[in-house]
């Protein structure tokens, strides 16, 4: 881990860091699954990660919706309007990602994961999230993608 995120990371507060760790696991233990098992107790594992990872996508816009309404009235309008538009496409990307074939879905849901980290990283650029925040979102979104692109290529 390079010195700026090694010291970042110790400023992200432990119960964001954990409860960030726990929901990494399981698209870890869904993609590691994948090579191994097709089916595991009747689910297929690919379309469990890709289920998941449409959930997790979903909850990344929440957050940016969350960041709106905090900051309502305190922004410009147009500010305001974009990041309540930004909000929602991460859903609509991850409902489109539960309709495509496995591995376009593992793709778009790639894409999308390091699209949000941009926009997460932009919004803590202007100080519309916490400092620790990005610091937090490189580790979490390495091990998503990381974990997309393994289910991809085994």
């Amino acid at each position: 881990m390079s010195g700026w995120l090694r010291k970042s990371m110790s400023e992200v507060p432990s119960a964001a860091l954990s409860l960030g760790l726990w929901g990494a696991v399981p698209f870890l233990v869904l993609s590691v699954l994948s090579i191994f098992v097709d089916d595991l107790w009747g689910v297929n594992v690919e379309s469990a990660l890709i289920a998941y990872g449409a959930v997790i996508l979903s909850f990344l816009g929440g957050v940016h919706w969350g960041m709106a309404i905090s900051w309502f009235g305190t922004e410009a309008p147009q500010i305001f309007d974009r990041r309540l538009m930004i909000s929602v496409v991460p859903s609509l990307l991850g409902w489109l990602a539960l309709l495509l074939p496995a591995s376009v879905a593992l793709l778009v849901l790639a894409i999308s994961f390091a699209a949000m980290l941009y926009i997460d990283l932009v919004a803590a650029g202007q100080g519309q999230a916490p400092s620790w925040y990005p610091a937090l979102r490189w580790l979490l979104t390495a091990i998503v993608i990381g974990s997309l692109i393994m289910c991809i290529v085994f």
